[in-house]
């Protein structure tokens, strides 16, 4: 393969990762009622959720998909991802400030999908943190995913830019006001995803786990995910915040991980025997994912995301 052909590829492969958020229908832009009413809930001491709604994205729902989080440290409020637009994370600190007088003091990123990292314009102001493969991956993708969600969601997204991370992080330990936060960098939903754990409260926060909501895969490696997910499990936290979805604990990593496994073995057995794309989207789905919100959605989007490239495999062919 040329030089010039593997960088076109490369090139598609980033803009179909971001492009994987979007929905075959999109929606005019409108002057429209832009409050996400965010409400922080108090889950640990100092320690609040502020819940998204486990939908695609819509104008109804502003992108408002993924949880956020922030923590009153006593010297100064940790935040834990931004949100889906720079509107969003005004409002998010607005929540906040009606909670605490504590200035924010840091933004931890989880991972760089669009509805965690497009909020970064409203925190401008102190430090953003992430890992390097999330800063990375929002240089490749963050203006695809603005662009899309802007089609998608319409006004909500007014003045919203992709704004990078300033600062890079890797695994340890950091001690803000009373509390003690232990970084851990994994992989396998995204290219970088970083969990972190509030030894304090026992609480971890994590935008890799998904709690009654089928994971989305635009940029998984299943396998990654997989063994991500049981190094999470052994950590035995108090409560989980996850990246959609109710306060939980290790009940929701073992569903993931049982639907991932399902996934890949499934998908793995259609190439196997030479199934086409047409056939393995009607493949059925066992009845105990039945109570996962968007399950057909998210599954046929899985095939789209995942099958291609296992397919190829199986038939010997490099990429």
């Amino acid at each position: 393969m040329t030089a010039r052909r593997k960088q076109g590829k490369q090139a598609g492969a980033v803009r179909a990762a971001a492009l994987a958020f979007a929905v075959i229908v999109t929606v005019p832009l409108q002057a429209a009622d832009t409050d996400y009413r965010l409400q922080p809930e108090p889950v640990a001491p100092g320690t609040y959720l502020v819940a998204g709604v486990p939908e695609n994205f819509s104008r109804s729902n502003g992108g408002n998909i993924a949880n956020t989080a922030f923590v009153v440290t006593g010297a100064g409020v940790v935040v834990i991802d931004t949100g889906p637009s720079k509107r969003y994370g005004q409002q998010l600190r607005a929540a906040i400030a009606r909670v605490t007088a504590e200035p924010v003091v840091a933004v931890y990123l989880t991972h760089h999908h669009p509805d965690h990292a497009l909020g970064n314009q409203a925190f401008a102001d102190v430090p953003i943190r992430a890992l390097p493969g999330t800063i990375e991956g929002l240089r490749e993708q963050g203006n695809d995913f603005n662009s899309n969600l802007f089609r998608m969601v319409g006004d909500w997204m007014r003045g919203t830019d992709p704004l990078l991370p300033a600062e890079a992080v890797a695994a340890g330990s950091v001690r803000i006001g009373t509390h003690e936060f232990e970084l851990i960098p994994n992989a396998g939903h995204t290219a970088a995803d970083l969990a972190i754990l509030d030894r304090t409260t026992g609480t971890l926060f994590s935008g890799s786990v998904f709690n009654g909501r089928t994971p989305a895969t635009p940029n998984a490696v299943i396998a990654d995910w997989i063994a991500s997910l049981d190094r999470l499990a052994a950590l035995n936290a108090e409560r989980i915040v996850p990246a959609v979805g109710a306060i939980t604990d290790n009940r929701a990593i073992a569903e993931d991980i049982d639907w991932l496994r399902w996934l890949d073995e499934t998908l793995h057995e259609a190439a196997g025997r030479g199934a086409d794309m047409a056939e393995v989207l009607r493949l059925p789905i066992p009845a105990r994912f039945n109570d996962f919100a968007l399950l057909r959605e998210e599954y046929e989007r899985s095939v789209s995301h995942l099958y291609p490239a296992i397919e190829r495999a199986s038939l010997g062919v490099r990429d």
